[in-house]
């Protein structure tokens, strides 16, 4: 059984972060490993929720996996909160990246043109440091702008915003840069990505639920990052997570009784399975 471990927050309640991640993976047939980067009441939407900084536990939990030899067939980090943990985590890099392994980096921190609570633009760049140390990036519009020092393009930016977005990201230094949460025509939603080596673009797109919910960047790289541990191709993994985002998002529109902060991942996990031969 392949191994991913996953750094990012847990927001209790939400589904989003590691809520999303552990069920997701470990469905698509990985054990997951976490790292929790804080605990939170909620997520960031709602208002007074708790937070626990675990920054000074991250050190300890890296050590104590060198001495009992643990190796992970990806890494994939998500939310981090401050600057000093894009450092712990950059050092996570370098302790456990092999040869085989994958490293994927969802800089989590902004959309719709604005960074998530307690985040400034010295973050962003220290994130894009990150990621030029990652394999593959799955930045939204808003992350890839704030990374790049730029000002925002707009959700509904056109495909030659997208290529110039993604050409300057390449010079971070991953080998893979996507940017997710594309319009790619009339009511049709999906990533527009750059592969660095063979300096081919690609995309992919999927109906366009005219909804927004909190966590769907969560489900996509999650997603992806299982799909990869089932052998799937980059591009095939990224098809993948685009249609079980999509399916996760229409199944939310359609149900009367669902929850206004997130979308029903849990109830579409057997379409996932399906999709990937489980």
């Amino acid at each position: 059984m392949k191994r991913v471990l996953t750094i990012q927050d847990i927001s209790c309640l939400g589904k989003c972060s590691l809520t999303v991640a552990l069920p997701i993976i470990s469905a698509m047939g990985a054990e997951t490993a976490i790292v929790p980067t804080a605990v939170l009441s909620t997520h960031t939407m709602f208002s007074n929720f708790t937070f626990r900084d675990l920054t000074e536990d991250m050190e300890g939990i890296k050590n104590h996996w060198v001495k009992e030899g643990f190796a992970f067939d990806a890494i994939y980090t998500g939310y981090l909160g401050s600057k000093e943990q894009v450092q712990i985590v950059s050092d996570y890099f370098h302790t456990f990246r092999n040869e085989h392994n994958y490293i994927v980096a969802d800089p989590a921190m902004a959309d719709n043109g604005k960074m998530y609570a307690g985040f400034s633009p010295d973050f962003a760049l220290e994130m894009a440091k990150l990621c030029g140390e990652a394999d593959i990036i799955l930045p939204n519009i808003s992350e890839a702008c704030f990374m790049l020092n730029k000002e925002y393009v707009g959700e509904d930016a056109d495909m030659d915003q997208i290529k110039a977005l993604l050409l300057e990201l390449g010079t971070l230094g991953a080998k893979t840069v996507v940017i997710t949460g594309v319009k790619l025509g009339d009511n049709r939603f999906g990533f527009m990505g750059y592969d660095v080596k063979s300096k081919n673009f690609f995309c992919y797109d999927t109906e366009e639920i005219p909804m927004k919910s909190h966590g769907t960047g969560d489900v996509f790289a999650s997603t992806f990052t299982g799909a990869l541990m089932n052998d799937f191709s980059v591009y095939d993994s990224l098809k993948i997570a685009a249609d079980y985002t999509c399916a996760c998002i229409r199944n939310t529109y359609n149900d009367p009784d669902a929850v206004d902060y997130a979308v029903n991942f849990e109830v579409e996990i057997p379409y996932l399975l399906k999709m990937i031969g489980k």
